[in-house]
């Protein structure tokens, strides 16, 4: 029992720290303002940018890809803030007095009602799309990896968004090469490496709320939302009882609606400062949580340690075999955090303080829907592998281990140093 009591013991330490609004990212600030779906951090749909990749060294060739990829784009829990809403505007509507943008905002959040259907979790065709692209870019990209009647193994998670997510992925594969032979799977017993949720229950007690209050503590710019949204504000007033609760669900709208297709804009109508602060808050939440912050990581990124053995066992064989080209695992976001946290992956697995977090750990980025780690593999003729690491496709380097050269690593030197998240 000493652990858990340590732990929260620390998470109280951290509330005082967390109690006032913690100071703006300038980065994080450019980056909201120029794209106010990535305020939504893991619910922020997957976003592509061109590859890059450095020459491997002369004589290696990739012979074998490891990946782990988060489903792709989704519908949220329940329909309760779609709900509200609706029933605001509606009632607004009927006494005349939504404005333009209200009128933007009740179609989009009728949208967003109609795409959750009273399904949560449900992977959307954007989300299918995400993986069915991410298979299609891996392939064209290492041709040689998956050339012939290459075997392929693919596991998923027993939900269903995973689950349909790695069917998007092999099928597009098996597009660029009908002659693959690939092996789809989904079990409990696979749950013990693609989803360890064993001790989440330790992050989210009372201690791990109580250091979000601040964000209860700061009042909403509520006139600004009700100016837009309303003709008339002081009419409005009669209708919005609870114009916190209403700024709120405005927000948990929009959050989802780029997830859907939804084009329109649901942010628009609300102050940047609200946008802003509950970006922050559940940035600080995603990283303490599931990641490797400096106060409480130790906590949870263990919990990784079983996907990076099933990782190394796998591609130990394949190597060692030449049986497969390719493993391929479907989960979640919050076993990929740790992953890349274990591993020590540049970005995503920073260690960082509490107060350095949203200055430099940006969940829209680093925990998008269809997240993933792919490890590229390459073996030259005297037998010696080097593996690159690729983060949303980009190549990236672990933190505290020299590569041989660029991002490529030997692979015998990254299995000495796995817990990558126990150096700084």
């Amino acid at each position: 029992m000493r652990k858990p009591i340590l732990f929260l013991i620390a998470l109280l330490a951290l509330t005082t720290t967390l109690a006032a609004q913690p100071k703006r990212s300038e980065i994080a600030v450019r980056a909201l303002m120029e794209e106010n779906s990535r305020a939504g951090n893991n619910l922020n749909s997957y976003e592509f940018y061109p590859l890059q990749d450095t020459p491997a060294p002369k004589g290696y060739k990739p012979v074998y890809i490891s990946h782990y990829g988060r489903h792709g784009s989704r519908s949220n829990w329940g329909g309760k803030a779609y709900l509200g809403v609706i029933g605001v505007l509606e009632a607004a509507q009927h006494e005349g007095i939504l404005s333009a943008d209200g009128e933007m905002l009740l179609k989009g959040a009728r949208d967003v009602l109609a795409g959750w259907d009273g399904m949560d979790g449900r992977l959307s065709q954007r989300g299918s799309r995400e993986h069915a692209a991410l298979a299609e870019r891996m392939y064209k990209r290492y041709p040689a990896v998956f050339k012939g009647e290459k075997n392929v193994r693919a596991f998923s998670s027993t939900v269903q968004r995973c689950i349909i997510s790695m069917n998007s992925f092999t099928n597009s594969l098996i597009r660029q090469n009908p002659k693959l032979q690939i092996r789809v799977d989904t079990g409990e017993k696979f749950m013990d490496y693609l989803d360890n949720e064993k001790g989440w229950e330790r992050l989210t007690g009372p201690a791990m709320r109580k250091s979000f209050e601040w964000l209860r503590d700061v009042p909403d710019d509520t006139l600004g939302v009700i100016s837009r949204v309303f003709t008339d504000p002081v009419k409005a007033r009669n209708i919005v009882k609870n114009a916190r609760q209403f700024t709120q669900d405005v927000y948990d709208t929009a959050v989802v609606a780029e997830d859907f297709d939804i084009q329109e804009n649901l942010y628009s109508v609300l102050p940047f400062d609200a946008i802003y602060r509950r970006w922050a808050q559940n940035n600080m939440f995603l990283y303490l949580g599931h990641c490797n912050s400096v106060e409480v990581g130790m906590e949870r990124v263990p919990m990784a340690k079983s996907c990076v053995e099933d990782i190394v066992a796998k591609a130990d064989e394949a190597l060692a075999t030449g049986n497969y080209a390719a493993d391929l695992r479907f989960g979640h976001d919050y076993p990929l955090m740790a992953l890349a946290s274990y591993l020590g992956v540049e970005g995503a697995g920073d260690r960082l303080a509490v107060d350095e977090i949203c200055e430099k750990w940006f969940g829209f980025w680093n925990i998008c829907m269809a997240s993933n780690l792919q490890m590229i593999f390459y073996r030259n003729k005297a037998g010696h592998v080097l593996v690159k690491f690729l983060y949303q496709e980009k190549e990236r380097k672990l933190r505290g281990l020299e590569p041989v050269t660029g991002p490529y690593y030997d692979w015998e030197t990254v299995k000495a140093n796995l817990e990558g998240y126990k150096r700084w």
